[in-house]
């Protein structure tokens, strides 16, 4: 442990570094990557003197909260890896509405918190991703289509600048940085510390429904979703899935999660799952079951287990369902073994948004996650994510940054504009490049 610092320090090739290493990352195809050294932050005081390390020494310095980028932006080789994953407190101040977290909280962890006092805030859909990347890159979680990306609730971060100074951005303050903040994602030039947080009334009536059919019904399926979509409630998650079901078949899987206002709210929004033309024909129908968000958040780790392989890539869309469908119905065909995935989201009409980085978005999400345990199937299973999005890229408006594939399929993340604006905040605040920027960019 360098004097310096509270934490741990692991230089490259000492012990304990590749342990270190392989731990900052979720996915368990970790790249063939390696930083000089790795920082294992617990104070504010290490991520100040990780940033005025990497000037001292001259070298790039990348940020890890949780390790749940898929692509593992934040290992890179040489530089310095900075670890934030040991900063996670959090204070909730009820009376105020508010809390202020550190980047390695979990979201699931924050909301059994939010939990206990009645509170909400729209943390992301699997559990153990930590709060920092996901607010930086927007923020896509439970009531996302109400509270927007959770981005927008977001009030002040606490700062490490490239020069290694500790600042607050806010509305008001460094105002350049607090935009930067909220949607840059891993282009984000500085070290948040901390995360203050608006906060809301927890949803009162929780429930999902989930009905799955047979793959010869996919065009009437997704087409019915796709019609449907006006009418979904913005406290309603209306997605479709196409896996493999435990027979090993492919399969379309409807589901329909609220976090709703009130009872009739809920039976209502759930009611619109019985609407699809070829319900009778379903494999299995549970359009109404009650649930908390911890059971959501259950039912997400089984597609997203630990201690699996990776590969993931996406699109945004307004294109016409049938020229989507062939797509689509290619993806089902060729779906690698369980628990992988295509996820389709009916996201909607966006409100207005505020004036931040975070500025791309469409109608119509789509997601493909392939997930095995096998090395010798490492090759196609990344071919069957990125290729497949590839050759439907000519129908999409861009892509998420929480499901990036930057590294292998560059393509729009944020608004031309708002790309222009961080690339001259990044000139003025870190013009000796300290701080990574994006693995690939249009």
């Amino acid at each position: 442990m360098d004097e310096n610092f509270d934490g741990n320090l692991f230089e490259r090739g000492s012990d304990g570094y590749e342990e270190a290493r392989l731990g900052a990352v979720f996915n368990a195809l970790v790249p063939d990557r390696f930083p000089d050294l790795i920082v294992l932050a617990e104070s504010e005081a290490d991520c100040v003197e990780a940033v005025r390390l990497a000037n001292s020494r001259n070298v790039q310095i990348s940020v890890r909260s949780g390790g749940h980028s898929w692509a593992a932006n934040h290992v890179r080789d040489g530089g310095i890896l900075l670890d934030l994953s040991g900063l996670d407190g959090v204070k909730i101040d009820s009376a105020r509405m508010s809390a202020a977290a550190q980047p390695g909280c979990k979201g699931n962890v924050l909301d059994l918190a939010l939990e206990e006092q009645d509170l909400f805030f729209p943390v992301g859909h699997c559990p153990g991703v930590a709060i920092g990347g996901y607010l930086l890159q927007g923020g896509f979680g439970w009531n996302g289509r109400v509270h927007g990306p959770a981005c927008m609730s977001v009030e002040a971060v606490d700062v490490v600048t490239p020069a290694g100074e500790l600042v607050r951005a806010d509305a008001d303050r460094n105002p350049d940085l607090y935009w930067a903040a909220r949607g840059s994602g891993p282009g984000f030039f500085g070290v948040i510390t901390r995360y203050h947080l608006k906060l809301y009334e927890r949803p009162p009536v929780i429930a999902n429904g989930v009905v799955s059919y047979p793959l010869d019904l996919l065009e009437e399926v997704f087409t019915w979703a796709h019609e449907i979509g006006p009418d979904v409630p913005r406290y309603m998650e209306l997605m479709v899935f196409t896996h493999r079901d435990p027979d090993g078949e492919p399969e379309v899987v409807v589901t329909g999660p609220v976090l709703a206002p009130g009872e009739d709210e809920a039976r209502e929004a759930l009611a619109l799952l019985e609407t699809c033309p070829v319900y009778d024909q379903a494999k299995v129908a549970a359009p109404n079951v009650p649930a908390r968000l911890a059971d959501l958040f259950a039912g997400v780790h089984l597609s997203y287990p630990d201690d699996h392989r990776y590969a993931v890539d996406n699109m945004w869309t307004s294109a016409p369902v049938a020229e989507l469908l062939p797509g689509i119905r290619a993806i089902a065909e060729s779906l690698p073994g369980a628990p992988s995935h295509m996820l389709w989201m009916n996201w909607g009409a966006s409100p207005a948004r505020p004036d931040m980085a975070y500025s791309l978005e469409d109608e119509t999400y789509i997601a493909l996650y392939a997930v095995w345990e096998d090395p010798a199937e490492d090759e196609r299973n990344i071919g069957w994510a990125t290729g497949h999005m590839k050759s439907m890229e000519d129908m999409a408006t861009g892509i998420q940054l929480a499901d990036e594939n930057l590294g292998r399929r560059p393509a729009s993340f944020v608004a031309d504009e708002n790309l222009g604006r961080l690339d001259r905040l990044r000139a003025e605040a870190d013009p000796e490049g300290r701080f990574r920027e994006w693995m690939g960019r249009p």
